[in-house]
């Protein structure tokens, strides 16, 4: 990253907004030719660096933005579309080996629609995700070979075609670039093999179908794996040597370090070390402790926030572990118990193609657990118990879906660390556990919620396997168990994914419905805290997304919310999680809020940006609703407008990453709900309340949501 002093007499002689021609030797041995404008690079120039490196385009306030050229020493080359310093756009980029893409980038990374032109010959045209062939795409090899279908973190993966170049072709399911599943192997000579494929021999099964009496019986279907497949190898991409982002200028006495009342700097003073984007650097930040427990940010004049410094605690492990003595520690060892006897119970290989049968409600199996053990159970302390498993392989096959490996899904559960209990019920009056490593969340179910679920259960499958990026709740298991004795008391509950498992922080989380009638905390201001779940009359933030995720964002919430209202559910919200980034950056391991730019210009750093982007473990867990980088601006509601659901942005920006899902997916419009709508909407404004026909109630959902989260332009 160089640093750029360009304050000479010149630019100080020069009327503000003056943009004129100028060349710039800087201290660092960088050279800039081209336009400029108020001490900044401002229209067409040039950017010579030390190492080689040459940027030729157009410059907006000191940052490469609209078309350009950028050139690596090694020869790579990308001409195209600049956004903030980022390749973004449309754009062709060619690397040192002669490789070739020419498509659509986000954030430097190779994302929506491209070709890639490889050098020995191979082609790939079709959808990019992050860096990686992702969607529907036609590769073809240099000998003709071609597949087209879908493809999943740069591998054939779903179902697609592959053709050789001798006519034979297969057609069917595919998992990490190999056949898996179902599928059809058919010959040049019209003979064919229907079946089951597998690189486990004893999971393949299928049938030949010769064209002739004659018909090749001595062939094997591991034949394809380890013969025709053989050379296609699909390339890999060669990575970009130094992002463009990184190379970008400080500018030292930019425009940006004029005093508000619209005068330069004076030379004498020394300007405020910022980083690439413009920001306060986290070194020259003062922080302070309130007394309070919070942090914040200094809030000298030129840091100042009209609504005061936003103060965030330190976050707390949620939950009091259930140890010996506690009420439920007994069902404790018994949930842990079933819950080893269901995931370890041997079970054949389960194809993601279920029978009607797997979702009855009456499959399901009954285990008695004696306290002196059975023959297919164990001994135990806790008193003697049966155990019910829901719908076992739907939810097996689920897991499978899910990417959750079995012995992981025990160790989390089961393992030597104890649950935690919520410290409250929720308002259903469920009762809710968290497994000691944050992945999983267990609640305890009334019977009516039990049967939405296994009603729900065909089609919530069909949903989730056509919908990779859904943000409903993921559900893994659906169990019961039942005491014996005087009691016979039965607890339901499901296991779900945890929203909030992260390695970061959540500062701020909200449950968002849409609706005003009761949806503000009842806390006062001073027991708030990160594990506080604040509603939408507490909102205080409008949600920016970078244009490829927001619009994946709204035809996701389109298809949830379909998907909900054609199963007749209502009362669901969105959960959102919000780590403010400024604290992750500060060395303290007590978290403080983001910094304000005085222009409203807080993006992230691009080096912290590239390094979250290009780290592998990071990459590979961003989706949609999981580790977002996004920013978010503060808002304010009128002191008129006392159910105001989104209050007025006040050009306040922070950098935060973004958790977000669809929660309490199991309320359906039954006659309770319908008679509590008619209730209330003789005492409050029928659109204000929760209880509306699903109809009615997605609707509005919808309406809220794309409200609060917006394009960030």
């Amino acid at each position: 990253m160089s640093v750029a002093h360009a304050d000479d007499a010149d630019d100080y002689s020069r009327p503000t907004g003056e943009t004129y021609h100028a060349e710039k030797a800087l201290p660092s041995g960088d050279f800039y030719t081209g336009q400029w404008r108020d001490n900044l690079p401002h229209g067409h120039g040039k950017y010579l660096w030390t190492d080689g490196c040459m940027y030729v385009g157009e410059w907006h306030r000191g940052k490469t933005m609209g078309k350009g050229r950028f050139s690596w020493p090694s020869g790579a080359t990308y001409e195209g579309d600049f956004k903030n310093g980022y390749m973004d756009g449309k754009g062709t980029y060619i690397d040192s080996s002669g490789d070739l893409y020419r498509g659509s980038w986000v954030m430097n990374l190779r994302h929506g629609q491209g070709t890639k032109s490889y050098v020995n010959g191979d082609c790939y045209d079709g959808e990019w995700r992050r860096g990686l062939q992702d969607g529907h795409g036609r590769y073809q090899w240099k000998n003709e070979n071609h597949y087209i279908g879908q493809w999943k973190n740069g591998m054939m993966n779903g179902n697609g075609t592959m053709i050789w170049s001798n006519g034979n072709r297969y057609d069917g399911s595919w998992e990490d670039s190999a056949p898996k599943g179902n599928g059809t192997f058919r010959w040049s000579d019209g003979s064919f093999y229907v079946g089951v494929w597998s690189k486990d021999p004893k999971e393949q099964n299928g049938t030949y179908y010769p064209s002739t009496s004659t018909g090749n019986f001595d062939w094997q279907p591991q034949q394809v794996f380890y013969v025709d497949l053989s050379e296609c190898v699909v390339c890999t991409c060669q990575r970009i040597p130094v992002l463009p982002s990184q190379k970008m200028p400080v500018w030292y006495g930019s425009s940006s370090e004029q005093s508000s009342s619209g005068n330069r700097t004076k030379s004498s003073e020394r300007p405020r070390r910022r980083s690439v984007d413009g920001r306060v650097s986290n070194a020259e930040m003062e922080l302070r402790n309130n007394g309070s427990g919070y942090l914040q940010v200094d809030d000298t004049e030129s840091n100042r926030s009209p609504l005061g410094p936003l103060r965030i605690q330190p976050a707390k492990k949620q939950g009091q572990t259930i140890s010996k003595g506690h009420k439920n520690y007994d069902l404790m060892l018994n949930l842990q118990l079933g819950i080893r006897h269901s995931v370890g119970r041997p079970a054949p290989a389960t194809s993601l193609d279920l029978k009607a049968s797997a979702f009855d409600p009456k499959e399901k199996l009954w285990t008695k657990f004696p306290s002196e053990g059975s023959k297919y159970t164990p001994p135990h302390q806790s008193c003697e118990f049966k155990w019910k498993d829901y719908c076992p392989v739907v939810f097996r096959t689920l897991r499978k879906l899910f990417n959750v490996d079995a012995a992981d899904y025990m160790l989390s559960i089961c393992g030597n660390d104890a649950l935690r209990e919520l410290s409250s019920p929720g308002k259903s009056g469920s009762f809710f556990y968290l497994t000691n490593d944050d992945r999983y969340m267990i609640k305890t179910m009334k019977k009516a919620e039990t049967k939405v679920l296994i009603r729900m259960l065909p089609a919530y499958y069909n949903h989730v396997r056509a919908c990779e990026n859904t943000l409903v709740t993921k559900f893994f298991g659906l169990h019961c168990v039942k005491l014996t004795g005087t009691a016979q008391k039965k607890v339901r509950f499901v296991i779900m994914g945890n929203l909030f498992c992260t390695g970061h922080s959540i500062h701020r989380r909200f449950d968002l419905k849409g609706s005003s009638h009761g949806r503000l905390t009842t806390k006062p201001e001073s027991e708030i805290d990160p594990n506080t779940t604040l509603k939408d009359l507490d909102l205080n933030f409008l949600f920016r997304l970078q244009k490829k995720w927001f619009q994946e964002f709204c035809r996701q919430v389109d298809k949830d919310c379909e998907f909900l209202e054609q199963e007749r559910i209502m009362d669901y919200s969105l959960l959102v999680g919000l780590h403010f980034r400024e604290s992750s950056c500060n060395n303290s391991a007590t978290p403080t809020s983001g910094a304000r730019t005085p222009t409203g210009d807080n993006r992230p750093s691009r080096g912290e940006m590239d390094r979250f982007l290009l780290d592998a473990s990071k990459l590979a867990s961003m989706q949609l609703g999981i580790n977002m980088p996004a920013r978010v601006e503060r808002t304010v509601r009128r002191s008129d407008a006392e159910n105001q659901l989104v209050g007025e942005p006040t050009g306040e920006f922070y950098d935060v990453i973004l958790y977000f899902g669809v929660i309490d997916i199991l309320q359906d419009y039954d006659i309770s709900k319908k008679l509590e709508h008619a209730y209330k909407s003789m005492q409050y404004d029928p659109t204000s309340i929760s209880a509306v026909d699903p109809k009615q109630y997605s609707r509005r959902f919808r309406d809220f949501i794309f409200r609060i989260f917006v394009e960030d332009t």
